[in-house]
C-alpha cells in the first residue's frame, strides 16, 4: 500500500505496462473477488488540448494501462472524465486522441457532465459525486504531475474533482478547495495512481509552460503520491492544505522514506534535456542554468526550483548560474551545481533527479549568503 513505484523515460506505454505487471496489480483486481468487474480509469482531461501542452494525460500512457488490463483478462474498463467548466468533455475526448482509444481497445468514454450526482456528507461537508464513478469496481486515478495557481499543486488528490458536477466545481472554489478535494477522497476512493510525469505544466493545470520530466509515478495511496509529487516540484506537504487534510480523514499518509520509493530505471534513461518544451515562462528561467549533456528528469526538477526560488522573491539573489548535466561528471569546479554528476563541485545539491524541494532549499542558502 505505501510503496511509490517510478520509471524515467519517454515511451509511456511501454513504462505504463511495465509499472503494473511490477505491482502485480492483476492480482490486486482479481482479489476483488469479482467474475467481471468494471473497471474505470479517470484521467486529466481539463481542457481540450493534446498532451504536448502539459495539461492532459498522454493517451499513450492510458493506452498502456488499457493493454495491461487487456492482456490480463480485463475487458470491462470505462475512461471517466469531466472537462472543466465552459469547456466540452466530448471535444477533449476528441482532440486529446481518447476517441481512437475507445475504438481501438471497445472502451467506453463516460462523459459526467451528463451523469447524475448523489449527495455524500464526510466532516460535516455534503458533496455530490457523479454516481458513475462511485459505482466502478476498481478505480484507477490518471493525473498530470503539474503546477496549480490556486493549490499549487494538482495530481492524485485534485483530479478527482473531475468527478463532481460544474455547479459542484463552482462550490468547491467558494469553500476554499482544500477542505472539499480532501473530503471528496474521504467519499471516492481510489485503488490506484498512475501519475503522467512526461510533461506537466509549470504554473497552471490548463498548459501553456510545459516542463517535460519524462517520468511515471504509480502507488496506491493518493496522498502518498501527492506528497511524493510536490517535493518534485518544490514544494513541502505544509504548502498544499488538502494533503494533509486528506491525511487526517484517513484517506492515506504523508509519512515517505527513501525505502517507500522504487526506482525501476536510471534517470539516465530518460532523453537528454535537450528537448525540453519551451515556453515564454521556461524561457526566462534557462537564464540561470548552464546545461551540459543533462538528463530531462534532472533538468526538468531544476525548472520547477527556479520557478518556486522566482515565487518567492529570490531567484534575482542567486550569486551565479547554476550548472546541470553528465559533461561535468568528475569536474572540480567552484561553481553551484545541480545533481550527482556536479558532486566535485564547491556548492552541489546530490539526487539522481534531485527533487526540486531540495533544490529550493539549497538555494535558497545561497541566495541568502
Amino acid at each position: 500500500m505505501d510503496k511509490l513505484y517510478v520509471m524515467y523515460g519517454d515511451r509511456p506505454e511501454e513504462m505504463a505496462v511495465r509499472i503494473l505487471r511490477e505491482m502485480n496489480i492483476a492480482e490486486d483486481i482479481k482479489g476483488l473477488g469479482k467474475e467481471d468487474p468494471l473497471i474505470g480509469i479517470k484521467p486529466n482531461l481539463v481542457v481540450s488540448q493534446p498532451a504536448e501542452w502539459g495539461a492532459t494525460t498522454s493517451p499513450q500512457l492510458v493506452r498502456g494501462v488499457i493493454k495491461y488490463l487487456k492482456n490480463n483478462g480485463f475487458h470491462r474498463i470505462i475512461i471517466l472524465e469531466s472537462a472543466w467548466i465552459g469547456d466540452s468533455t466530448a471535444k477533449a475526448f476528441r482532440v486529446c486522441g481518447y476517441e481512437e482509444l475507445s475504438e481501438e481497445f471497445q472502451v467506453t468514454l463516460v462523459d459526467l457532465k451528463k451523469d447524475r450526482p448523489q449527495q455524500y456528507e464526510v466532516d460535516g461537508i455534503k458533496i455530490n459525486v457523479c454516481q458513475q464513478a462511485m459505482v466502478v469496481d476498481y478505480l484507477i486515478n490518471m493525473p498530470v504531475l503539474k503546477a496549480h495557481c490556486q493549490t499549487r499543486l494538482t495530481c492524485a488528490l485534485k483530479n478527482l474533482k473531475g468527478c463532481i458536477s460544474d455547479s459542484e466545481k463552482r462550490r468547491f472554489h467558494t469553500m476554499g478547495l482544500h477542505r472539499p478535494i480532501a473530503c471528496l477522497n474521504k467519499i471516492l476512493r481510489t485503488d490506484l495512481v498512475v501519475v503522467d510525469g512526461i510533461i506537466g505544466d509549470l504554473t497552471h493545470e490548463e498548459g501553456g509552460n510545459p516542463v517535460r520530466m519524462n517520468r511515471v509515478i504509480a502507488g496506491k495511496d493518493p496522498v502518498l503520491v501527492d506528497t511524493y509529487a510536490a517535493e518534485l516540484i518544490g514544494y513541502s506537504v505544509d504548502d498544499i492544505d488538502y494533503i494533509g487534510l486528506a491525511e487526517k480523514l484517513g484517506v492515506g499518509t504523508t509519512k515517505l522514506t527513501a525505502g517507500k520509493i522504487v526506482e525501476l530505471n536510471s534517470n539516465r534513461d530518460a532523453p537528454p534535456a535537450g528537448d525540453i518544451l519551451a515556453s515564454k515562462e521556461v524561457d526566462y528561467l534557462r537564464q540561470w542554468i548552464v546545461e551540459e549533456q543533462a538528463c530531462s528528469a534532472c533538468y526538468g526538477s531544476l525548472v520547477h526550483a527556479l520557478k518556486r526560488l522566482r515565487e518567492r522573491g529570490k531567484l534575482e539573489r542567486l550569486p551565479r548560474k547554476i550548472h546541470i548535466g553528465q559533461g561535468y561528471r568528475g569536474k572540480k569546479l567552484p561553481y553551484i551545481g545541480v545533481g550527482r554528476c556536479t558532486g566535485d563541485f564547491l556548492h552541489t545539491v546530490p539526487g539522481c533527479p534531485p527533487q526540486a524541494r531540495k533544490i529550493v532549499e539549497f538555494l535558497e542558502q545561497l541566495a541568502g549568503e
